[in-house]
């Protein structure tokens, strides 16, 4: 804030939805964008007499997850019924997990300001996600409401974190950075515009060099980066105004307006007691064993800020080059390969961030997808190292292997794009280069050495590109000089 009269104090709740391929306790297919209340069952519609069993995929994802953000696994954890009563959850209670959660006193270290900063992370446990609430029918009529149970039950990681962060751009530093890890676990999709991957937001303010807590306001299941910012930006400014004029800040769960810019109540902040937290009792007790954990934690990959630091040590690449190129593991995993391959890691990043990323953006693919391969951009790199296509004739290649998916040499080889290196070729060009532009060859002889420039660009398109360039700029020289 720019009064630096309170201290900003953020903490986060984020949900990921988990990558299996049936609900929590159920059989039931997860699925998104399918005809409402498809994949429904008795379990997971909430129906008397249902009898949940915990999906083993969902406690392996949970179990990873949790390592891979420290924490401390809990050998016995159970599930609790929290109880509350809204249209969305069909039982009138979530089965979630809040005495004994599954991970716990863990941390991430994120990137802020050129600084490597902590965040304490409380605890890490499964849920069932609630059902899906249209508040519209067919026709667009707001007064009616609909529940589609397709979402209820799916697996869902809630990683709670310690009110650590003091700013709403650290609290995104954070999340992005969570975002990451568990994407490089392939155990959440994190897919934002589907609603996979989300977060609660805590507030409060407290005078700067104060110990002691103030009172917080929640900001409910915001999914995109800059509305939570917005929406902490203007949560802060709301707070500061109340306590300079000697208000008090009422405990809340606040909704944000994309339309209005504004916080509004949704229901006073409930405290946990509100809830009637009970264990479940149809479900049993779950029991990580300490070998178990030893096994998953060595099957861990290599995480985004371990692999951005390799790259620097191992590559001798800018760090920005590493923040962009471990993104996601798959394009990590890209420039790995192709920098192994062509032994030249600055080039193959150059390709990889530049070329290869504009014709993957403008087409709408990920690089997984893409025709290109590693493979193609090292032989990509090759042919211009030797001399046998220019950097402008790569360039035009690429968008072939992108569009084709054929390799390199064959396009250049069936297209004859190899560079002429042919010094006596180039000279009578040259020469014929000279004789049609007798002005800026005598420029050039005058002093006005950028006039080159010029009769390069006739070069380079009377040999339709082909010439190589440092050959065609060496002859020019040498045949302006001597006359």
């Amino acid at each position: 804030m720019e009064d630096q009269k309170y201290e900003t104090v953020v903490g986060l709740e984020i949900h990921a939805e988990l990558n299996t391929q049936s609900k929590l306790f159920c059989n039931c297919e997860v699925s998104f964008g399918e005809e409402a209340n498809v994949h429904i069952c008795p379990i997971c519609s909430g129906m008397p007499g249902i009898l949940p069993v915990l999906n083993k995929r969902a406690l392996e994802f949970a179990v990873r997850a949790a390592l891979a953000m420290n924490c401390k696994i809990t050998p016995f954890s159970k599930f609790d019924r929290k109880n509350y009563f809204y249209p969305d959850l069909p039982k009138g209670y979530q089965i979630s997990q809040k005495h004994l959660p599954l991970g716990k006193d863990g941390y991430v270290d994120y990137e802020f300001a050129g600084e490597t900063k902590r965040v304490r992370i409380a605890q890490v446990h499964l849920e069932e996600e609630a059902a899906k609430l249209i508040h519209a029918d067919v026709t667009g009529d707001p007064s009616k409401s609909y529940v589609d149970f397709n979402r209820a039950g799916v697996p869902l990681l809630e990683i709670v974190s310690q009110p650590d962060l003091r700013s709403p751009d650290e609290a995104i530093a954070y999340w992005r950075t969570v975002k990451e890890i568990l994407e490089y676990l392939e155990v959440s999709d994190c897919n934002m515009e589907e609603g996979s991957f989300r977060c609660d937001a805590n507030i409060s303010l407290r005078l700067v060099g104060s110990k002691v807590f103030g009172t917080r306001t929640e900001l409910k299941n915001k999914n995109s980066f800059q509305h939570v910012v917005t929406a902490l930006e203007y949560e802060q400014k709301r707070q500061a105004r109340i306590l300079d004029n000697g208000g008090e800040i009422e405990q809340a769960t606040l909704l944000y307006d994309l339309n209005t810019g504004r916080t509004s109540p949704m229901r006073s902040k409930e405290d946990s007691h509100e809830y009637r937290y009970f264990p479940e009792p149809d479900l049993v007790p779950v029991e990580v064993d300490a070998e178990w954990v030893e096994q998953t934690q060595s099957t861990l990959p290599e995480l985004p800020a371990e692999r951005r630091k390799r790259f620097v040590a191992e590559y001798d690449i800018p760090a920005y080059d590493a923040q962009f190129l471990t993104a996601t593991h798959q394009m990590a995993d890209f420039f790995d390969e192709t920098a192994q391959l062509s032994g030249d890691a600055k080039a193959s990043s150059n390709w990889i961030m530049s070329d290869l990323s504009k014709l993957l953006n403008s087409e709408g693919v990920e690089i997984q997808d893409s025709r290109v391969t590693p493979v193609h951009v090292s032989q990509l790199i090759e042919l211009i190292k030797a001399g046998k296509i220019s950097g402008k004739i790569a360039k035009s290649v690429l968008v072939d292997v992108f569009k084709t998916g054929k390799a390199p040499n064959q396009i250049v080889e069936e297209k004859g794009l190899s560079q002429i290196s042919d010094a006596s070729a180039i000279e009578s060009i040259v020469d014929q280069v000279i004789a049609e532009n007798p002005g800026s060859a005598q420029d050039y002889r005058n002093g006005k050495k950028k006039a080159i420039g010029f009769l390069v660009g006739q070069v380079m398109r009377a040999t339709k590109g082909k010439a190589n360039p440092q050959l065609v700029n060496q002859t020019l020289r040498q045949r302006l000089e001597k006359q």
